[in-house]
């Protein structure tokens, strides 16, 4: 009604029949049936079946990879008395030639769920994932391509 009466504001008497009839025509719904809100609402109740199938299929790839990564996990069976190779992962000088394995270490104590004490003369006495040591073989040498046979090369 504002915007048909003239600047003056003097016949808005003239113009109320009209807009009475204007707002008695429109159509009117409540406001929690519009249809905006009944897309809402069932947007929000699918994101919540969206959330809960992420959760799903992460639960599920979290239990495949931990049975993939078990699975190709190396199994060692050390005992106390033995020579073993570490390899400490620390790469304070990198480089591609250089040997990462250390050692060897002499085993004193293996506990029940992976950790293993080892000793080494110089180094002293420390407990290391039983996954970074690997069996220290006395004497063992690689063949040089010299000492292979021409069937082994």
């Amino acid at each position: 009604m504002e915007k048909t009466v003239d600047s003056a504001r003097k016949d808005w008497a003239i113009r109320l029949d009209d807009a009475l009839w204007a707002y008695r025509t429109a159509y009117k719904t409540p406001s929690t049936c519009l249809p905006t809100g009944v897309e809402r609402w069932l947007q929000l109740n699918e994101l919540d079946e969206f959330r809960l199938a992420a959760y799903e299929n992460a639960k599920v790839y979290k239990e495949r990879t931990k049975r993939w990564h078990d699975r190709n996990l190396l199994r060692h069976d050390f005992h106390v008395g033995q020579q073993v190779l570490y390899n400490s992962r620390l790469l304070l000088f990198p480089g591609k030639l250089k040997l990462r394995w250390s050692g060897p270490f002499t085993i004193t104590q293996v506990f029940h769920y992976g950790p293993i004490e080892v000793t080494h003369p110089a180094q002293g006495t420390f407990k290391v994932n039983g996954q970074h040591l690997k069996p220290y073989i006395v004497g063992g040498m690689l063949p040089t391509p010299s000492t292979l046979s021409l069937d082994d090369r």
